[in-house]
């Protein structure tokens, strides 16, 4: 082992410091401070004696004749482009630091930068839904290639499975909105359009439109974290080398799934929702099943059960897409599973009262009211 980083001083000829042994951070002991309690002038640093020198060495040289105004003799060739790099980044000004933003500053940039990553998002998510169509179409004109059995397993997951939890969330709905609806119109002594609230909410908006919620936490959120687990391990990539088409296997089936159970789902939660609506009427409003089940059959009309029926399918494909899309988005780690699946059910759920406002729009202005 080396001994320990040492100088000594000589002072004829103006002063020359000579140092020996180690200039490493491990062999430089108390040297920094006997180093800065150096008083004289130094002239010339000797380190021809020294066995080894490193980037701490150096720059604690570099400092030391930048103090003294010394020149620096005895370096071998590796040392010398060691110190010249260290003297080099020693004398560079430091950079600048930025001014502080201001709060109204950092809020604008926190705004482009949502603003931009929605956009960039929101243009994947519209390549991704072309890629949907083509698999669709490839499949249409190829009927071997669609997968019957993994398309009549998610109907099983995303129908069957969900009736309990949808069941019990419509028919809790339809109590709370004749309630609310009861308590409200009984100020002007008229309860008995309890009756048409219960029954136009629930089969117009609220049962499919919270049906789509539903679906969307519950089945869009495991598509994005089925396809983004397969995609950590490797298993989408296994697909493609394999020359098995990605959305075909994967989207495909899953799209077709939540199309087709979302309008069943929505009818289904719409009555459970005026089921329980009705259960209240009885309960509170002591209006009979048979009366309140009279006055839906001719009160009712017929293009609210339309109007339900035609937003399901729009918004069961783009739970299934966005929860696919960000699926297919997932890289990196584990983390990005949990980010991609919260992103999936946000941006479904988004997207899916956005366009309940448009359908709600478009229905009043052509008469469906």
């Amino acid at each position: 082992m080396s001994a320990f980083a040492d100088f000594a001083r000589d002072d004829s000829g103006g002063g020359t410091l000579r140092f020996t042994g180690d200039l490493s951070l491990a062999r430089l002991g108390d040297l920094p401070d006997r180093l800065e309690a150096l008083s004289g002038d130094v002239a010339r640093i000797d380190l021809s004696a020294v066995d080894r020198m490193d980037t701490v060495g150096a720059w604690l040289v570099h400092r030391l004749a930048l103090r003294h105004g010394a020149e620096v003799e005895g370096l071998g060739a590796d040392s010398r482009h060691l110190f010249d790099q260290v003297a080099s980044a020693a004398d560079r000004p430091a950079a600048p630091r930025p001014a502080p933003q201001g709060a109204f500053v950092r809020l604008l940039g926190e705004v482009g930068d949502a603003t931009i990553t929605a956009g960039r998002t929101m243009y994947g998510l519209l390549g991704f839904m072309g890629a949907t169509m083509v698999a669709f179409w490839n499949v249409a004109r190829h009927p071997s290639r669609f997968r019957f059995h993994a398309t009549a397993h998610r109907f099983e997951v995303v129908g069957v499975s969900a009736l309990g939890i949808i069941g019990l969330m419509s028919f809790l709905i339809g109590i709370v909105i004749a309630q609310q609806g009861a308590v409200q119109l009984r100020q002007f002594g008229v309860e008995i359009y309890t009756v048409e609230l219960v029954g136009r909410l629930s089969l117009r908006e609220l049962g499919i439109l919270m049906t789509a919620i539903m679906v969307a936490g519950r089945s869009g959120s495991a598509f994005a974290a089925q396809i983004g687990t397969m995609k950590l391990t490797e298993e989408v990539d296994a697909m493609r080398t394999m020359g098995v088409s990605t959305m075909e296997a994967l989207v495909v089936p899953r799209t077709i799934a939540v199309v087709v159970m979302l309008p069943l789902l929505g009818f289904y939660s719409a009555l459970i929702a005026i089921i329980g609506g009705g259960v209240l009427c009885w309960v509170q409003l002591d209006i009979p099943p048979v009366a309140f089940v009279e006055r839906l059959r001719t009160e009712l009309p017929m293009v609210d059960i339309w109007v339900g029926v035609l937003k399901a399918p729009v918004f069961g494909a783009i739970i299934a897409i966005a929860g696919c899309f960000q699926g297919m988005q997932v890289e990196g780690d584990a983390e990005q599973v949990g980010h991609r699946t919260t992103t999936a059910v946000v941006q479904a759920i988004f997207l899916v009262i956005v366009l309940d406002a448009f359908f709600a729009v478009f229905f009043s202005e052509i008469g469906w009211i």
